[in-house]
C-alpha cells in the first residue's frame, strides 16, 4: 500500500502514478470493501445502485458491461433485473472478491477488449474519479454501446446545499478516514473525500458525453447531492 501514502497529503497523484496507486489501493481493500461501503454509506449505496439499474432502463436479456465492477454489487442487481452483466476491473483483488457469478475480465476500461457496437449497455459505479482520462472513457463507451443502448454512471458528488455540504465535508473528511483506519486501510479511505477533486463539473461531463454520442445524456444528484448519476442513450 505504499503508493496510497501520498493521499495523507493534500496533493493527489496524477498520470500513471494515479493508475498504479488506485489499482494497489483496491487490491488491498477488496476483502473488506463491501462491509465498509455499507457502514460508511449507512446502506445508501444499495439504494443508489438500484436507482442506477432502474434508470439504465434496458430490457431483460440485455448484455451490460459493469466497468470498474469491484466486487460485483452492480452485477448482482443487473442479474436480478434479468440482464446479462460482464464484470470488468483493473484490480485483480477486486475481481477475486467478485461474488456475482458473472463473467469477469481484468482490463483497463479505457481500452475495452470488446468490438464496436457490441453491448446493450454500460454501468460504472463510483469509479469515474479514479480514471486517468474521462473524455477517453466516454468515447470508449460511445464505441462499444449499440445505437439505442444505454449507460448509467454513478459517482460521489458535492452537495449544492451549504448545510448538507458542510455536514458531508465533516463526515467524509474527518470521520470516514477514521472508520477506514479502524476497519481497513486509513490512507485508502483518506483518499475518498479528496478524490472528488478529480471530477469535472457536471456540465463538463455531460458535454463530453454528448460529444461521445450520447445526445440525451443528463445528470441528477441523489440523496441531497451526496451522489450523482448520469444516464444517456447511444444515438
Amino acid at each position: 500500500m505504499s503508493n496510497t501514502r501520498s493521499w495523507d497529503t493534500e496533493k493527489l497523484p496524477e498520470g500513471e502514478a494515479k493508475v498504479a496507486a488506485v489499482r494497489d489501493m483496491f487490491d488491498a481493500i477488496a476483502p473488506k470493501y463491501d462491509r465498509l461501503n455499507r457502514i460508511i454509506s449507512f446502506r445508501l449505496d444499495v439504494r443508489w445502485r438500484k436507482r442506477a439499474v432502474r434508470d439504465l432502463a434496458l430490457p431483460a436479456g440485455s448484455t451490460v458491461l459493469d466497468l470498474a465492477s469491484g466486487t460485483g454489487d452492480l452485477c448482482i442487481d443487473l442479474n436480478k433485473a434479468g440482464m446479462s452483466p460482464v464484470s470488468m476491473d483493473l484490480s485483480f483483488g477486486m475481481l477475486s472478491a467478485d461474488r456475482s457469478g458473472s463473467p469477469r475480465a481484468q482490463t483497463d476500461i479505457l481500452r475495452l477488449p470488446v468490438p464496436d457496437a457490441s453491448v446493450d449497455g454500460v454501468m460504472c459505479g463510483f469509479a469515474l474519479r479514479n480514471l486517468l482520462d474521462l473524455p477517453t472513457f466516454f468515447n470508449e463507451l460511445g464505441r462499444v454501446v449499440k445505437p439505442g443502448g444505454r449507460i448509467a454512471l454513478l459517482d460521489v458528488s458535492i452537495p449544492k446545499n451549504r448545510v448538507v455540504r458542510w455536514g458531508n465535508g465533516i463526515y467524509f473528511g474527518k470521520i470516514v478516514p477514521k472508520i477506514g483506519a479502524a476497519l481497513s486501510d486509513g490512507p485508502a479511505y483518506a483518499y475518498l473525500p479528496k478524490s472528488v477533486a478529480y471530477l469535472p463539473e457536471p456540465a463538463t461531463m455531460i458535454s463530453a458525453l454528448h460529444d461521445a454520442g450520447f445526445a440525451d445524456a443528463e445528470h441528477a444528484q441523489l440523496s441531497g447531492g451526496l451522489t450523482q448519476l448520469m444516464v444517456g442513450t447511444r444515438a
